[in-house]
């Protein structure tokens, strides 16, 4: 269940811990269709006879797919409920510090970091954390940034 705030408790909550999303499967298929979006078809994510004989045994999810799944996960632990509407607003910092081989699950551990006023709405800091079911790190860790607006 999503934690809900308003624009006000954004600005007053601080850090709070916001939870963990459900678990989502990363699919070749989407891997594909990532690479072909981007024009980023690297053999360690499209080709799976020599990703096979690659550094990760197999394919694995472009760092930026797993990261172009954060507003999803987001949605699934924290909403903004006096929001007319949310945009992404940045990226603090980001590192993909391990692997998402295709077929395996990803989930988020989210914590707010703070917010502040702007003219049309909240501007907001998320400490990021995906994890790979079963991997030893987290495989994105970061700080994004996100806009309510009234």
């Amino acid at each position: 269940m999503a934690t809900e705030l308003t624009m006000a408790g954004i600005q007053e909550a601080g850090e709070r811990d916001l939870g963990t999303s459900s678990w989502v499967t990363i699919e070749q298929r989407q891997i594909d269709l990532f690479a072909e979006a981007t024009g980023d078809h690297q053999w360690i994510h499209v080709d799976p006879e020599a990703a096979a004989l690659g550094p990760f045994g197999q394919t694995i999810a472009h760092g930026y797919l797993t990261l172009s799944l954060l507003p999803m996960l987001l949605s699934e632990v924290m909403t903004v409920t006096d929001a007319r509407m949310g945009v992404n607003y940045g990226v603090n910092r980001v590192r993909f510090t391990a692997p998402v081989p295709s077929g395996s699950r990803v989930r988020l551990h989210a914590k707010l970091l703070g917010g502040e006023r702007r003219p049309n709405g909240v501007l907001f800091r998320i400490g990021v954390e995906i994890e790979v079911e079963g991997g030893a790190r987290p495989v994105v860790v970061g700080e994004v940034l996100f806009l309510a607006y009234e």
